[in-house]
Parts: C-alpha cells; structure tokens; sequence
C-alpha cells in the first residue's frame, strides 16, 4: 500500500489548491461543553462517526427525545476545504493527522512482521469525513447471507437485501450525470436503484480524465462485462461508482454535512466535540446488566473522577471497528481472559467482542503513462474551483473467482471446505480459545466458502489515478481481497481507555486470501498492458517485469501489502452461542439498553465499500430503536426476508435511439467522472 504522505510530499511543492470562491458552507451549529450539559438525556451516543450522526439526527426528529452525542474528535469546522473539497482530500486530506486516530496494528507475522497501518477519522463525521467518498454497495447475496447466519434471531429480517435496499435508499439522494461525463466515462446506472429524497448527495464528479473512458472496454477485453446496474443486488463487473458528493457545489457529502449541518435548531440534539467516552456504567441487580450512566473525558488530561452524565434509555455505541470493542471492554464486556489480564474488572463476560475482526487487503500494480493523471491536475492549480475540484477516483470491478483461477476454481473451493474444521480449531487461524468464538470462526468461513463459486466478487480492482511513489505521471491498477478467510481479534491491554488496544488483522494467516490477492494482482498488471488502457501505458514499474512466478509474486505481496481501510466484524452480529456480540436488534448480549450501531457488528466483509451499507445499517438502526418507544413497525416488520440476487429492470437515462433494446433493458450509459480509483494510493474509502 503506497503511503499517502509520499503523495503529499510529490505534489507540495507546486499544489496550491484552495477553496473555490463560490464555495457554500454550511452554517455552524452551537455545540456544547461540559458545563452545559443536561443532567440526564434518553440517549447518548457513544461516537459522533458516520452512524453515530445518522442515528442522532433521525431520533431527534421527535422533540420528545433527547439526544447527546459525544465525539472524542473535533468538529471539523476549522479544516472545512480539506474535508469538503473532493481532490483535497486525496492530495491534503485529514489522514496523519489530528483528525485520524492513526491506529497501527500489531507486528504480523505473515506480513514479514510489519505494523498496518489502519486510519480512522475521528472528528464529527468520523471516516465519512476522511474518506476516498465511493459509494458502492454490497450484492443482494451478501445481504441475505448475513441475514441468514442470523438463523431465527428475532428481527433477522432487517438485515436481508430487501430492507436493506430500501434502507440504503431511504439515506441518499441521487443525481445523474450530466450527459458529457455519461458520454466519456460510459456509465451504466439504474435510476429506480438509487434513493430521491434522502440527506445524502450522491452522484459522479463533475468532470473526468480520458482514462476513465478506457476502464470499461478494457475490462471487458480481459473478460469483466460491464455491470449494468451494480448498485441494485448485482454488484459484480465493471462499472464507475457513484461517490458521496454534494453536485450543488462540489463538496463531499458526509455524515456531518448532510444529517446534521441542514437541521433547524433542535434544542433536544446535543453534540458535545472533544470528549472521549471511557465507560459505560451498569447497574447489575436485577441480574441483566443496566446502562444507567456514560462516564467521559478531555482526551485524558482530566484528573479522575471521570464527569458521567446520565441514561434514562439507552447507551448507543458507535465507535466504529476499532472504538465499539474498546468501549465496551472498557466497561467491563467482552472476553473474560483479556479483561482480567488489562486489570479490568469483568461485568459480563462476553467472549465475541473483539473477535472475529476482517478486512479488506490491498496493493496495486503502476505504470509511468502518457496520458494526464489526477495529480499532473491537481500540482497544475487546474483543479482549483468547481467541477474540477470533484475530481477523484471511481473505476472500478469486481471479479468472481473463475476471471482469477479459471477452470481451478471448483477445485480450490473444495479444498478450502476440507480444511474448515482443521482451521477453526488452530490458534494461528482463530485466535481466542473460546468455543463459541470457534463456531463464529466456521460459520463466517463456511458462508464466504457458500458464496465463492458464485458471481461475488472476490477481488476489487480500482484505477487510480492520482500519481504514486514513482511519480505523478503514474496511474495504478488496484487489487484488493474482498472475502477474507484470515480472521483475527482486537482487545485492550490496559485499564487507560485512552491506551489504544491491540489490533491484530491476523493478515495471509489463511493461505487461500495470497493465492487469491495473487491472482488479482496479476489480473491487474494484464489489465495494463490490455488495449485501449495500454494505449497509454510507457511501462510498468511497480513491481516491475523482474516479479513474474507465483513465489516472486507472493514475496512482493507480504512487502507491501496494507488496508484497504475497511475493517469490521469486531462486534459481529450473530447468535450468542456462535460468539455474537450483538443481536438482531443491535442489542448487546447480557445488557437491557446497550446497542452497537456501525460497521463493527456486520459479521461478514461485502465485496463493496463500506460506507453505503453503514448508513444503511444507521437508518435501520434509528428504526429499530424508535420501534421500541413509539410502536412504529420495525424493519423486521416492514419487510420479509428474501434472496432475489437481482434488482428491478434498470431504467434507460441515456439516448433511447442509442438502445438496442430499449423494452427489455432499458439501462443508463452514464460514464463516471473521476478516474476510477484505488484506495491503495492515497486515501480510505472505508465505512463506510
């Protein structure tokens, strides 16, 4: 994974980006402190990220229920342009910095003992504001294999494809290309597949690089077709995604900006920057544990005792992959053995938290090109001011494991369903000791080994074109492991909720995710040297034509290899006795009012980013929650657990005399701005 530091420091000394002069913001609210602080509020928020905002912002719709959320970051306000400018954020974005809790993972093994770097916004809008903005969605097989791991759980309903569609939708509002980004980027999309009357602005950028253009057909030489609805349940081949901008100005649409920014004074919805929630306090009479009060602090600089404010409902935790185990841990939740050796005393033992943690692997393939990339624009001052300035990467594919292994693919599925007892029971594989954790273990491993020979992806291949180590005259090809079957385990070390726990992705610790990610890597040095992309390709020359056997390729990969800044799964959602954290209503196990509400409680990984299901996932989360108080139907309710794998027929939005068959597939060829991109160089795209 190219560093995006090395980015920064090649464009520095030239790029001089700043807001353009017809930039609208968005008014400033009043925030709070401790002092103003109520006694008491029904809700508090444990984490002011993508969910924690979605959540707060829908509870407080009723004037009767009182909200706190409380952030242990910024509120972003003071780095506004680097936030919601799109090409800021890959060339001077927030990542390595205060706003990014620039998490490192423990020594790995596999990784010849390098620590991962894993970034994290943490500021109001957590990594919705960091993020590289891809909006792309899970395939409707993914969601109903989750739905499905949840057996009878009550309200396992809601986590189907079906509702969590309509859940998806219900966050965004769409608008279409214009007709000459359509016309370069040949995007194909389907208008009934997006949302029109959500908070969050999606579409494509503004403008986009003749590269772009190229991603499709070449894709499509190398035996990728073009998805042509990738955003209803068949997210699989090639298309330019949708991303989280706002087409009104140009700016990132994030958490933040489109749940809480617009709102009109709401004297129940308090946001209080700054404040790191260290514990949950329970009272434990009645046998259940009860959330009765959320203790907090100033970054730690405060002597104890920690100020508490108090619960009269509920705590929601939504601090992401990496602060929802924290948080509870801290409180005294989770694996009994590693309480006991951080001095925390165990006030219900829980095995699952932490565990069961995946994420997306990636690296990429560059080449030295000919044609104008994203960082040749953005060091020229030319993206400065509007449609440029929402320039950024957005080609994209996914490929099934018959584009990767061919005729070899039944036969290396059958040996990974051999091999699931025998791995299950390993340490080096399953790192916690507890049975159920051991049958969460197989049943992840047995639903990702369900999916394979299917159309899912197993690799994502992204076109990135904003430069690398090797130069801003690069462009690189992006391939990234999808359906981890490596899991590991996160958990606390100390008493200090401000110590950062031990993360450890336990990455290659399952030897098919190499040959896989192998087998995609290799895919995209042929995608670059495949016409009409190799048009405009010099050379390669990361890692260069001296990597050509398997060996070679494997030893390159475990150098460099790094996040694709998509963990989850460390409060995974399954039943208890399969280490499960939470329930199908987000509950948590041993508690009457906790629930975790972010990318943390999915207990698969999607081939997809992870910020469209997460705020799909938050909108079904307020749901839920609301259903409990008010009696409005819940989405278990609203919506029968189905497995179509297919959307509605897609709706043609380009030239009807341009269809050759406009009755039986009416698509929309709408070619994506941005260069279809990579996460590997410069920027996450995770949650979210």
């Amino acid at each position: 994974m190219l560093p995006l530091l090395a980015a920064v420091a090649l464009l520095s000394s030239t790029a001089t980006a700043n807001p353009a002069t017809d930039y609208s913001w968005h008014g400033r609210r009043d925030y709070v402190t401790p002092s103003q602080l109520q006694a008491s509020y029904d809700f508090v928020i444990a984490g002011g990220g993508l969910a924690g905002l979605v959540i707060a912002s829908r509870l407080t719709e009723d004037a009767n229920t009182s909200v706190l959320v409380i952030e242990a970051g910024e509120t972003g306000d003071d780095v506004r342009s680097r936030i919601d400018i799109p090409i800021e954020a890959y060339f001077n974005g927030l990542m390595h910095t205060q706003y990014d809790w620039q998490y490192l993972s423990a020594p790995q093994p596999n990784l010849n003992n390098r620590n991962i770097s894993w970034p994290r916004g943490k500021v109001l809008g957590g990594s919705s504001a960091v993020n590289g903005m891809y909006m792309v969605r899970p395939s409707a097989l993914e969601m109903d294999t989750f739905s499905k791991i949840l057996g009878s759980l009550d309200g396992a309903a809601a986590w189907g494809w079906d509702s969590m569609f309509a859940a998806m939708k219900k966050s965004e509002l769409f608008t279409p290309p214009s007709s000459d980004v359509q016309s370069q980027a040949n995007i194909l999309y389907n208008q009934a597949s997006h949302g029109s009357s959500g908070l969050l602005h999606t579409t494509f950028p503004g403008s986009v690089l003749p590269l772009i253009g190229s991603w499709s057909p070449t894709l499509n030489a190398v035996g990728i077709p073009p998805s042509p609805d990738a955003n209803g349940g068949s997210g699989w081949g090639t298309f330019v995604a949708t991303s989280a901008i706002n087409p009104a100005n140009w700016t990132r649409s994030y958490a933040k900006s489109a749940y809480i920014d617009p709102l009109p004074a709401r004297p129940n919805l308090h946001i209080m920057a700054n404040q790191t929630v260290t514990r949950v306090i329970f009272d434990s009479s009645s046998g259940t544990l009860k959330a009765t009060a959320v203790e907090y602090a100033n970054n730690g600089y405060q002597a104890k005792p920690w100020p508490t404010v108090a619960v009269n409902k509920e705590v929601i935790v939504a601090g992401g992959a990496v602060g929802s185990p924290n948080i509870l841990m801290q409180s005294g939740i989770g694996p009994a053995d590693k309480l006991k050796a951080a001095g925390v005393e165990v006030a219900y033992a829980l095995p699952g938290v932490g565990q069961h943690a995946q994420d997306h692997l990636s690296t990429q393939v560059s080449f030295k090109t000919s044609a104008q990339t994203t960082a040749q624009l953005y060091a020229s001052g030319a993206a400065i001011g509007t449609p440029y300035q929402s320039f950024i990467n957005s080609a994209i594919a996914y490929t099934n494991i018959t584009d990767l292994l061919g005729d070899n693919a039944a036969a290396f599925h059958q040996q990974i369903i051999g091999n699931l007892t025998t791995y299950a029971s390993n340490p080096a594989m399953n790192p916690s000791t507890d049975p159920t954790v051991g049958m969460g273990y197989q049943t992840i491993y047995q639903a990702n080994a369900d999916m394979m020979l299917s159309q899912i992806g197993q690799v994502e291949l992204l076109l990135s074109l904003t430069g690398s180590n090797s130069g801003a005259d690069t462009f690189s090809v992006q391939a990234a492991l999808q359906h981890p079957f490596s899991m590991g385990e996160l958990y606390i070390a100390t008493p200090n909720p401000f110590d950062y726990p031990i993360i450890n992705p336990n990455y290659f610790s399952h030897e098919a995710d190499i040959v896989i990610l192998r087998e995609g890597i290799k895919l995209a040095r042929k995608i670059g040297q495949t016409q009409p992309l190799s048009d405009s390709v010099i050379s390669e020359v990361v890692p260069g034509p001296d990597v050509q056997t398997d060996e070679q390729w494997e030893a390159w990969l475990r150098t460099v290899v790094g996040t694709e800044y998509h963990p989850g799964c460390t409060c995974s959602m399954m039943s208890l006795n399969e280490g499960g954290v939470v329930d199908a209503t987000l509950k948590v196990y041993g508690t009457s009012n906790v629930r975790v509400a972010d990318s943390s409680v999915f207990p698969i990984q999607f081939a997809a980013h992870l910020m469209a299901p997460t705020y799909g996932l938050a909108e079904q989360a307020a749901m839920i929650i609301k259903s409990q108080y008010d009696g409005t139907p819940s989405p278990a309710a609203l919506h029968t657990q189905t497995a179509t794998g297919t959307s509605a027929n897609p709706t043609d939005t380009a030239s009807s005399n341009k269809q050759s068959d406009a009755a039986a597939s009416r698509f929309s060829i709408s070619i994506s701005t941005i260069s279809v991109v990579v996460l590997a160089f410069i920027l996450p795209s995770m949650l979210f």
